[in-house]
């Protein structure tokens, strides 16, 4: 087993419709689209930069109760119920919900990119499977450059908005198969079946509850998460993407998990995703992440 020489920072620079505007006093102050929202960010332990009237001009708070991730938006000014922002070619729908995410992770651009890249290049017949897919931004990512992608999330929910997206990149024509299912039974059948997949993304949540009651634990489940992958990985595999939010645990983590399923070939890197904050520069970190690639 390697132990990472290098933990990357890796941002998303990209963005012209999310912009992180500020961030100081346990929160942030970004720009999704054409609203600007105020959310919760304990790590933000600074003090803002900018003036309590460029706060004022926010169109939502979120004010968190006490059970993890839930809460509710405060209307401040006026706003539609959703929006659709845009990523280079893809665009995506948002809508406040019961906890803070919005329905994109801004800082994940950089998988996209990056997956796109190693589709683009590989230049043969590619299949990718996007596991805990949520609103489908790696799997738009992945059809748009050409591969078959599976894409696999216990919520109904997710799916639909999913292929939402989909629809309003324009991408409703490409192969994707929707799988509203536990992550974990859906690699085994596949394993079973002799399905396998040249790439392979993944954002395994800290804690879930799928459509059927399973219950879905980082610590207890991630271990039979990757020996299953190991079944499903082709021979001419390309890439694996894993990445992990909200545990206590380093890169060092998702590195060793990324190791085990593809083995000591390719490349690995891994490191945290970022934003660079607009007005005094200060970085937050959102998640960990390891990448493999096969050369």
């Amino acid at each position: 087993m390697s132990i990472p020489t290098k933990i990357h920072l890796t941002p998303s620079p990209d963005w012209k419709d999310y912009q992180l505007l500020d961030s100081g006093n346990g929160k942030t102050l970004e720009r999704f689209g054409k609203y600007l929202l105020i959310r919760s960010r304990p790590q933000a332990i600074w003090s803002a930069s900018l003036p309590t009237s460029e706060w004022k001009k926010a169109n939502a708070t979120l004010v968190e109760e006490k059970q993890e991730y839930g809460g509710k938006w405060n209307i401040l000014n006026p706003m539609e119920k959703s929006w659709t922002i845009g990523y280079k070619d893809l665009r995506f729908q948002l809508q406040l919900s019961t906890s803070r995410h919005v329905g994109i992770f801004p800082e994940q651009a950089a998988h996209w990119d990056w997956i796109r890249n190693r589709i683009e290049d590989s230049k043969k017949p590619f299949r990718m499977l996007n596991l805990f897919g949520y609103s489908g931004a790696a799997t738009a990512a992945g059809i748009a450059a050409g591969a078959e992608v599976t894409h696999v999330d216990s919520s109904k929910h997710a799916i639909t908005w999913a292929n939402q997206n989909i629809k309003l990149s324009g991408l409703q024509d490409k192969p994707v198969r929707w799988i509203a299912e536990d992550a974990l039974k859906f690699i085994k059948r596949e394993a079973r079946r002799g399905n396998t997949y040249q790439g392979i993304v993944m954002d395994p949540p800290k804690f879930g509850r799928g459509s059927s009651g399973e219950v879905w634990d980082f610590f207890k489940k991630t271990p039979e998460l990757i020996e299953a992958c190991k079944g499903i990985l082709a021979k001419d595999a390309d890439f694996v993407v894993m990445t992990a939010y909200a545990i206590t645990a380093s890169a060092v983590v998702t590195h060793q998990a990324v190791e085990q399923i593809v083995g000591k070939k390719g490349a690995l890197e891994s490191g945290e995703l970022v934003t660079i904050e607009e007005s005094a520069g200060h970085v937050l970190s959102h998640a960990i992440y390891t990448r493999w690639s096969s050369k």
